[in-house]
């Protein structure tokens, strides 16, 4: 499917906005995850401000898409695009991790406006997702749940767990997302403990598997449109990405899945994205 010059550019332009709340929020000095964050911007931006069904004003509303962040040290991102989408003022951005804050480095489902789950703690988010989508079967609401993973985190076993599970149920309400950098904290994801192949682990599972470049929002959106369309199965769209996409210095650089910016290295980000 292809969409208009003008969607598609808007989405690339909030997911440039996404980036530089992401380094504004992290700033000079503090460690923060430029990374993951950048290199699931795009993902984020059509999600948020393409697919899913939600209120800001009311953000418990219960006919609503549900997004989970299962790599959740990422918060920062999904904090950009809740404030950007309105559930908070982007300003508060920059109080993130600070103490008293209600944005921690975690998303805290019971200070912040928005959040679905507390995660990072990793690989639980695909099965607190596969209890929120059967939960919405059974209450008869046709809404979708978005599940955000690392493929450094699908090495955790209960990732694989809630997959079986998944497929079982036939639950076709649940999309998960792989953000493939091929990158995790301490290396490269195939030198760890290496998770390939995806496709075939997903397909053995039963599940609906698309594969795209997780920069282009034409086959980001294509991919999300195309799980609307699939039944009696869950899709996973394994979405291959750069790690700190967006900002020079920090692209496929391991040290910036945590990095820290200088005050040098912070403006230079916020001129590239700017």
């Amino acid at each position: 499917m292809e969409y208009s010059d003008e969607l598609i550019r808007s989405l690339q332009d909030k997911a440039r906005l996404l980036r530089r709340d992401v380094i504004e929020s992290i700033g000079v000095g503090v460690a923060g995850h430029i990374g993951g964050s950048n290199s699931s911007a795009d993902i984020v931006a059509a999600l948020y401000f393409y697919k899913m069904r939600y209120d800001p004003a009311n953000p418990e509303l219960r006919d609503r898409d549900r997004f989970l962040l299962s790599k959740g040290h990422v918060a920062v991102l999904q904090y950009a695009a809740l404030a950007e989408a309105g559930f908070f003022p982007v300003e508060d951005l920059k109080t993130t991790k600070e103490i008293g804050s209600y944005l921690q480095g975690h998303p805290d489902v019971l200070k912040t406006p928005g959040i679905e789950a507390g995660t990072g703690s990793l690989g639980q988010g695909l099965s607190i997702g596969l209890g929120m989508a059967l939960g919405l079967k059974l209450d008869k609401i046709d809404r979708k749940v978005y599940v955000l993973i690392g493929d450094g985190e699908v090495e955790e076993g209960q990732i694989w767990e809630a997959a079986m599970a998944a497929g079982n149920y036939k639950a076709d309400n649940l999309t998960a997302i792989v953000d493939r950098n091929r990158l995790q904290a301490n290396g490269a994801v195939k030198d760890r403990m290496d998770s390939a192949p995806l496709r075939e682990k997903w397909e053995s599972f039963r599940w609906n598997v698309i594969e795209i470049d997780g920069h282009n929002m034409n086959e980001i959106l294509g991919a999300l449109d195309e799980a609307d369309a699939v039944k009696e199965r869950p899709t996973v769209i394994i979405a291959d990405t750069i790690k700190g996409k967006g900002v020079s210095f920090a692209e496929n650089v391991v040290g910036y899945h945590n990095g820290i910016l200088t005050e040098e290295t912070y403006k230079k980000a916020l001129e590239e994205l700017s």
